[in-house]
Formats: C-alpha cells, structure tokens, sequence
C-alpha cells in the first residue's frame, strides 16, 4: 500500500470538486479524505493500491466543469491504516452552506452561457431558415419561369408541326400535279411522233 499528500490549485471550491475526488476514490477502492482549504486550494490524502493510485492522480486532474485544475503537488507519505474509506473532511456549517451556493451559482452561470450560446445558435439557425425559404421562393418563381416556357415551346412546336405538315401536302400535291403535266406532255409527243413515224412509211411506201 502507498499514500499521497495533494494540494489541488485552481477552481476547486463551489463547484462540487471535492464530491468529484470522494467519487473518484470509491470508485478506486481507495481511502482517504478531502478537504476545503482557507487560501482556496484543495487538500487530498490517499492510500491505496498502486494501480489505483495512478488513475486517481490522472483523475483529480481533469474534473468535469465547472471546475478545473491549474496545479497539482503530489507527495509521497505514510500510509495510515485506520483510514478504511475515503471522505469528504467538511468545514463549518456556515462554509459549507457558502460552498453549496457558490457551487450552484457557478453551475447556473455556466448554464446561462450555454444558454446564450444556444439562444445564438438559434438566431443563426432562424437566419439559415429565412434564407432558405427565400431561396425556395426563387426556385418556386424559376420553375413558373420554366412552366411557361415549355408552354411556349410546346405552342410553337404545335405551330411549326402544322406548318410543316401543312407544307408537306402542299409539295406532295405539287408533286402529283407536275407528273400528271408530264404525262400529259409525254403522251401528247409520243402521240405526235408515232403520227409522224406513220406518215413517213406512208411516203416510202413501206
């Protein structure tokens, strides 16, 4: 078995250190005691397994907020076998009324910044929203923009399809117009030529 002597520096009275470190060591199967000391620092003797010890040193350094470590001494003492668990060494009861506010006016201040922090947070996400909203209104005018286009494109393909359809007759008419001409035409000649290939047998006597 070894044992420590600690002085803990930093912001370690009400703000709930001391029931921190008493967690910390029971949960270690660790002995000891803490305590509140008149210049604002900590004071933690402990004793236990090695093992143990190690992750109580490490421990005691990183509490969670509000409070927080600024120095840590560690040294090296005699084990005391009649410490069998591990305490909270309490002060007077006017100094511990005073630390149990202090403890609850540090954990409020803290949950009015993140308050704030969120009351900011929801600005910028109101902000976000009103920006999408603008956006999804010019997305809503674009597609109109684009409905009617279409509408438009739609009318003038039906025109042109009516156009060309109506050019198409008016070729294939044309068309049939100029063969039956032609035929006319070709007809008449061969008519007259066959007439005149007649006369000329006649003349020869053939």
């Amino acid at each position: 078995m070894r044992s420590y002597e600690l002085r803990v520096v930093g912001r370690v009275q009400r703000v709930g250190y001391r029931r921190f470190v008493q967690e910390l060591a029971q949960s270690l199967n660790l002995a000891g005691y803490v305590r509140n000391e008149p210049d604002g620092a900590v004071s933690i003797f402990i004793q236990g397994e090695e093992e143990g010890l190690r992750e109580f040193l490490e421990g005691v350094r990183s509490p969670p907020p509000p409070a927080m470590v600024k120095d840590l001494q560690v040294k090296e003492a005699r084990p005391n076998p009649r410490l069998k668990y591990f305490e909270v060494k309490y002060g007077r009861l006017a100094d511990e009324l005073q630390e149990g506010f202090g403890a609850m006016q540090a954990l409020f201040s803290d949950y009015r910044g993140e308050f704030r922090d969120f009351r900011q947070e929801f600005r910028d996400f109101r902000q976000e929203f009103g920006d999408l909203r603008h956006e999804f209104r010019d997305f809503h005018q674009e597609f109109r923009d684009f409905r009617q286009e279409f509408r438009d494109f739609r009318q003038e393909f039906g025109e042109f399809r009516s156009e060309s359809l109506r050019l198409s007759q008016e070729t294939l008419n044309e068309v049939r117009g100029l063969r039956t001409d032609l035929k006319a035409i070709l007809d008449e000649r061969l008519a007259r030529l066959e007439r005149d290939i007649a006369e000329i047998k006649v003349r020869l006597g053939l």
